[in-house]
């Protein structure tokens, strides 16, 4: 049987109610008090205070403090009058109950329009925060964009400057070319014009006396010196010499490259590129870079790391459909089944990512550690544990020092025991 606590004083204004309570040594805490609009309810076990208001009062901001063994309660009236007394007299069992029962209802109604007003604002405040996260994103998306168009318009300056000046040198070059081949064949033409004033026959006497002279060892010295002057050759004509080079996708040079990768990684872009100008209407609407496995890996682990497991399941489905040869894809979207329960899902991509990650080599070792254990962990929780055992026992194989998946291998081992032994 409760004790009650009949001890009590209260005074009155006409707005509010002023109420103390002795608790008799008992501690009490918030959890101990109950209040509605005309019921007050104090369970401190033994100890038990219960009363119905002479009239309702406002119990949202009602107050109650606690201390020095006494529960002080400041109780604000919906309409400002004085009461008669605290409780109401003269009322029987039947309505003193009904009262309390309206008050409990009461009171959980509230309690659930709070929750759902909670939950409301929960799922506002993680849109808005989404929105933000995008807003953001898209904010750093376009800075970036405008950092490589002004990058290409200053690139773009400088090439046309370096052309120009390209151009001004090559004239200037012609202009000095055709100068200095002028300024040599100046001196040629005078000598030769001076060397024929000299050979001109004057006279009679003169000539013969030429011709004589001329007869002999040296009848041909006079014309030699022109005739050496006339057989030069004219200058050479400028031109340019083109040199081609081996094409090259990449910038290192052949010797330093590693041509079986970078054959690989054009083949890996090539094949997406075909997949991305196919026919994928869905495709039609996205900006380049969200055309690209690699980024969408990334938002997907975003997305991952921010619980939105169906948003992250959505992007590596699209990058999937963009290159279906990349494990991390498959391996992460096994991450996202577990955790929405797509159990058989998650086997299907740790296997898929399994057989991608072939040749075992040690640069994949964490990747199949992490296939194995959560192919594994599917397989538990289908309750397969022999096929959960086998997969941490492969994991164990690979990284034989992971005490946590050690550690896990035997709690599966003692869930088959204790299954077999039930059994």
């Amino acid at each position: 049987m409760p004790v009650w606590l009949r001890e009590h004083s209260w005074r009155q204004s006409l707005t509010a109610v002023y109420l103390s309570l002795p608790l008799r040594g008992a501690r009490a805490t918030a959890a101990n008090i109950f209040c509605s609009e005309q019921y007050l309810k104090v369970s401190i076990p033994p100890f038990l205070f219960e009363a119905v208001l002479y009239a309702p009062i406002d119990d949202t901001n009602s107050t109650a403090k606690i201390g020095n063994g006494n529960i002080f309660f400041t109780l604000y009236k919906k309409e400002p009058a004085m009461w008669d007394s605290l409780t109401l007299a003269n009322a029987d069992k039947e309505k003193l109950q009904h009262l309390r029962e309206n008050a409990i209802l009461e009171v959980q109604e509230k309690a659930k329009e709070e929750t759902k007003a909670k939950k409301i604002t929960k799922q506002e405040n993680k849109k808005y925060a989404l929105e933000a996260t995008m807003k953001l994103e898209e904010a750093e998306r376009k800075r970036i964009e405008d950092l490589k168009e002004k990058e290409r318009q200053k690139v773009t300056k400088e090439l046309e400057l370096w052309k120009n000046q390209q151009k001004d040198g090559d004239k200037y070059k012609n202009i000095q070319a055709k100068e200095e081949l002028h300024q040599e064949k100046e001196p040629l033409k005078e000598r030769k014009n001076e060397k024929m004033n000299k050979t001109r026959i004057p006279d009679e006497g003169s000539s013969k006396t030429r011709l004589k002279s001329t007869r002999g060892r040296g009848s041909c010295s006079i014309f030699s010196q022109d005739l050496k002057e006339e057989q030069l050759p004219a200058p050479r004509a400028a031109a340019t010499i083109k040199v081609n080079f081996t094409p090259r996708v990449f910038p290192t040079a052949l010797r330093e490259s590693r041509v079986a990768e970078e054959e690989e990684w054009l083949h890996k872009q090539a094949e997406a590129r075909r997949i991305i100008n196919s026919d994928l209407s869905e495709l039609e609407d996205l900006k380049e870079e969200e055309k690209n496995p690699d980024w969408l890996k990334d938002k997907g682990n975003k997305m991952f790391a921010m619980g939105d497991y169906l948003g992250a399941v959505n992007a590596y489905n699209l990058a999937v459909r963009l290159n279906n040869k990349l494990p991390l894809l498959y391996l992460n979207r096994a991450a996202c089944h577990l955790k929405l329960r797509n159990l058989h899902k998650a086997i299907e991509d740790s296997s898929k990512a399994l057989e991608l990650l072939t040749p075992p080599v040690p640069d994949n070792e964490n990747a199949r550690v992490k296939a194995h254990v959560r192919r594994g962990t599917a397989f538990c929780q289908l309750e397969l544990y022999t096929e959960g055992l086998q997969d941490y026992e492969a994991a164990l194989k690979i990284d034989p020092k992971n005490k946590i998946i050690e550690k896990d291998a035997e709690k599966i081992r003692q869930l088959i025991q204790g299954t077999m032994q039930s059994s």
